[in-house]
Order: C-alpha cells, then sequence, then structure tokens
C-alpha cells in the first residue's frame, strides 16, 4: 500500500510536465493561424489556410523551429484529424449517398488507373527501381506520405527508398497546395468539380483540404469526402502488395496479418462518417451544427499552420530526379483524364 500511494504523486507530475511540454508549440500553432486569418481579412484575394501553410514554410526554413516547439508543432496532424472528424457535421448524408455510387466509381477508376500507371511508367520509361515505384504509386494513389509507410513494410522497402518516395510525394503536397486552386480558378471550375477533383489526384489529406477550402467551403467538403474515400482503400493496397512481393519471397508472411491492415487503416475517417450520421438526426440542433462548424474551421487553420512548419526546403531539394519526373507525369495525365471524367460523371 505504501508503495502505491508514493507512486500515484510522482506519476502526476510526470503527466504534468510532459502536457505543459506541447504547450509552447501549440501556442506557435494558434498565433500563426491568427495571423494567417488577419491577413485574409485585411489582404484581397489571401485565403487564411493557404496564408497559414505559407507563413509555416517561411518561418520553419529562414528562422527554425526551437526544439521547445517541437513537441507542440507536430501534433497538427492531430488537429488536422479532429478538424476532419467534426467536418462530418457539414456533410449532409443525403446529399453523399445521392452521390455515392458515381463518386465511388470515380475513385475507384482514379486510384486504380494511378497505381497501374506509376508501376508502368517506372519500368517502361523512367528506369525506376521497382520497389521504390511501388512506394511512389502508392503514395500518389491513395493517400501520399502514409500510404509510402504503409506499404514500405509490406514490400520491406530500405530507409533510402521511403526516403525518396516520401520526398518526393511532399515535393508535390507543397506544388499542387498552390497550383491547384490557381487552375481551378483559371479554369473556371464548379465547387463540387474541383473539389472531387483534387481528392481525386493530389496526395496528401492535409493538402487536399487546404486546397479545396482555398476554393471554397463546398469545395472543401468535397475534397475531403473524395480523399477519405481514397484513405479507405489504403488496407486493401497494403494487402494487394504484400501478396505480390511474397509471392517473389519478398515479403514476409505476416505482412498481410489483420494486425498489419488495421495499423495502416486512417481511423479517424470512421469518426468523420460517425459525427455525419450523427448529425443528420434530430439529435444534433442546427446550433449545435454551426459550433461544430466554427470548430473545424479553427482546427484546420493550427494543423495547417504545423503542416508548413514542417516542410523542410533542403530535404525537398534532395529528391531525385527520376522520381520527380516520374510522379509529375503521372500526376498530369491523371489530372486532365480525371478532369474530363469528373465532368462527365458529375456534371460542370
Amino acid at each position: 500500500m505504501t508503495e502505491r500511494s508514493e507512486a500515484g504523486p510522482a506519476d502526476s507530475p510526470t503527466l504534468v510536465a510532459s502536457l505543459w511540454s506541447y504547450l509552447p508549440g501549440v501556442a506557435a500553432l494558434i498565433c500563426i493561424g491568427l495571423v494567417a486569418r488577419l491577413l485574409s481579412q485585411v489582404v484581397p484575394y489571401v485565403n487564411a489556410l493557404i496564408a497559414a501553410v505559407a507563413i509555416g514554410i517561411l518561418l520553419g526554413n529562414l528562422v527554425g523551429v526551437p526544439d521547445r516547439l517541437s513537441p507542440g508543432t507536430e501534433t497538427h496532424k492531430l488537429w488536422l484529424e479532429a478538424g476532419i472528424v467534426l467536418m462530418g457535421a457539414r456533410i449532409s448524408l443525403e446529399t453523399l449517398l445521392e452521390a455515392g455510387a458515381e463518386l465511388a466509381l470515380v475513385v475507384a477508376f482514379g486510384v486504380l488507373g494511378t497505381i497501374l500507371l506509376v508501376e508502368l511508367l517506372a519500368v517502361s520509361v523512367f528506369d525506376v527501381p521497382q520497389k521504390l515505384g511501388s512506394l511512389l504509386a502508392a503514395g500518389a494513389g491513395i493517400c501520399g506520405v502514409s500510404a509510402v509507410v504503409g506499404v514500405a513494410g509490406s514490400i520491406r522497402a530500405n530507409e533510402e527508398q521511403i526516403a525518396y518516395a516520401a520526398g518526393t510525394i511532399l515535393l508535390f503536397d507543397v506544388v499542387t497546395l498552390f497550383v491547384y486552386p490557381a487552375v481551378g480558378e483559371w479554369l473556371g471550375l464548379a465547387d463540387r468539380v474541383f473539389g472531387v477533383w483534387a481528392g481525386l489526384t493530389m496526395f496528401s489529406t492535409g493538402p487536399v483540404t487546404a486546397a479545396g477550402f482555398a476554393v471554397s467551403e463546398t469545395a472543401g467538403q468535397w475534397a475531403t469526402v473524395t480523399k477519405l474515400t481514397r484513405n479507405l482503400l489504403l488496407g486493401g493496397l497494403v494487402a494487394a502488395y504484400s501478396i505480390r512481393y511474397a509471392g517473389r519471397g519478398e515479403a514476409g508472411e505476416s505482412a498481410v496479418s489483420a494486425a498489419t491492415l488495421w495499423s495502416s487503416f486512417p481511423k479517424f475517417v470512421i469518426g468523420f462518417f460517425a459525427v455525419m450520421v450523427l448529425t443528420s438526426t434530430a439529435l444534433v440542433s442546427s446550433a449545435d451544427t454551426t459550433q461544430l462548424t466554427h470548430a473545424y474551421r479553427w482546427l484546420f487553420l493550427f494543423a495547417f499552420a504545423g503542416l508548413g512548419l514542417s516542410v523542410d526546403v533542403g530535404d525537398l531539394r534532395e529528391t531525385g530526379v527520376r522520381p520527380v519526373a516520374l510522379v509529375l507525369t503521372t500526376l498530369v495525365l491523371v489530372s486532365v483524364a480525371s478532369l474530363f471524367v469528373i465532368q462527365a460523371v458529375l456534371g460542370g
């Protein structure tokens, strides 16, 4: 009994100290978000989310992120996922069900086409090593760096291959975040068309969400829903690559286990759909939905500030030429083809 009573108080200061270590970095994200919000209100045509990313990139690369702030700034993925979960309150279940079959079909063909095209070009045109090609296919086809890491374990890719693939995907995350909204405005795309297009062809969830909401609320919602639909396919892709490489004696038998598939599954997607279903019932009032909407907008703002801080321009410069050329070629071809399909299926 004596040992237990002594251990309790000892644990409490440790927990408090651990939580306290996050506060400076989280405060930095809030400050960047507030500055970005202020800029969007006083400078014409400046979007708060894009401004938050841009400020983060500038500060992170010109000034650097002090070690004292790192624990808190690295929580930006948590805020993004929490924001996506709460964003389910703004998505109409009825609207999603109406477009569900068409959207699922577009996503399935888009993901499959992207993965096959990367694999084909890697071998036949750009002479990229097979495992690196598979990692790039996963990142471009499903969900960016998360897919790269998920598939890397199942095919036993080495650290150099993972670094090249992740660096290439991150490079295009930064570029497309700024290019897609500009192209969408230049082409005069309808909000829903732009959202589905960005959600289908951009890579990581954060930039997709930021690009969508940079255009409009509707575009942001459709971009996020489309991207989440792609994310659901990650577990199946990990299993497919495990089986493919296991057949060549290159992957372990346990690579396709249920635990592996669950660990690679983006669990915040479950929360998003749960909130969407819950807020479609009479249990949640319109006032509650409004509050949830304000909450997810602020969470996105802080998350994108952290996203910007996490971008290391120096690392991006070290990305190989051939992986970049491979992904660029695929992105252009898939983006053009997908835009025609989306306008034909969903209407422009």
